[in-house]
């Protein structure tokens, strides 16, 4: 059923829209280009038509279809939830996102089978996730409940107010705390990686030490300042170090450990009641245990406070 208001201030057709229904320009944009906008009973499909005070704009929001989703035999840990905000523990081996060439069930399906299952205007169904990991990567996920919610956070994601506290565990000691700072492309060699490219996307990150291991293994943190596809394992192997268990970019004949790569903390801004939020997520069993056989004893729980973690990066000798 359509809805209709009449314009108070002249200006373009996109902007007055937006702002009239408290949403992002590109929402509104697919409506106009999907002709479920008019002016004065005319459809417009022009974002940047030009309307004036008392003109009355109908508009037309469509219901998302109900997609089917895989069975769920699996559960994932949630970390903190309210009516706007989810934050899950993500398992690894677990994908994100439906694909051609993913069989099995992913995230998404889990959190349809949770009915946590948002749309746009245009009647396109989204899913909430504000952010992505790696299949084999572990960690807080953020995801919102709402369209409200999505909309703040989307914002956050994009001037960086939002982000996380990663640990690693590379093959070899880092010389010093570093930030890389190398754009990040497509490889030209190999499709499925990525690369330091002059030129391309811009990508910085900052690599704390924090415990050496057995065989000269270390735990590292990372912070990311952006947000590029495998931005830590580019930036570290243009350091000349992997990941443990990274197939990709590591070794082919690295131990059959999964990546020990993990999402530890996850700060942002609520976006109902604009409070710091700081969620952490605990180490997944099998990082642990490899932890545990490989660094000193009590080194977890000596790690394991929001507070701890971020310590590391504001202590290090890269701010100093």
């Amino acid at each position: 059923m359509a809805k209709a208001f009449k314009v108070q201030n002249s200006g373009r057709l996109d902007k007055v829209l937006s702002q009239a229904l408290s949403v992002s320009r590109n929402q509104v944009e697919k409506l106009i280009k999907e002709g479920l906008v008019s002016v004065d009973g005319k459809i417009i499909k022009k974002r940047s038509f030009i309307v004036s005070p008392n003109q009355k704009i109908a508009y037309e929001i469509k219901e998302a279809p109900k997609k089917e989703f895989q069975k769920i035999e699996f559960e994932i840990e949630k970390l903190y939830e309210d009516e706007d905000v989810l934050v899950i523990n993500k398992p690894p081996h677990l994908v994100v996102h439906p694909a051609a060439s993913v069989k099995e069930p992913t995230l998404v399906d889990w959190l349809r089978s949770q009915n946590v299952r948002l749309s746009t205007l245009s009647g396109e169904e989204r899913n909430g996730i504000v952010h992505r990991l790696d299949k084999e990567t572990s960690g807080a996920l953020l995801i919102a409940k709402n369209n409200f919610a999505h909309e703040k956070l989307s914002k956050q994601l994009q001037d960086r107010s939002m982000g996380r506290y990663y640990l690693a565990i590379i093959n070899y000691p880092l010389k010093e705390d570093v930030i890389v700072d190398k754009a990040i492309g497509r490889n030209p060699k190999n499709r499925l990686k990525m690369a330091a490219i002059e030129g391309a996307r811009a990508a910085k990150t900052h690599f704390v030490k924090i415990a050496t291991g057995k065989k000269s293994i270390e735990l590292i943190g990372a912070k990311l300042f952006s947000g590029r596809t495998h931005q830590i394992r580019v930036h570290l192997s243009t350091l000349g170090r992997h990941i443990i268990g990274d197939k990709l970019y590591g070794p082919n004949k690295e131990c059959n450990e999964r990546m020990m790569l993990h999402a530890s903390v996850l700060y942002f801004i609520h976006p109902r009641s604009n409070e710091q939020m700081q969620i952490m997520a605990p180490l997944m069993e099998d990082m642990k245990e490899f932890m545990e056989k490989n660094f000193q004893k009590g080194l977890i729980d000596e790690l394991f406070t929001k507070e701890k973690l971020a310590s590391f990066f504001t202590n290090s000798i890269v701010n100093k």
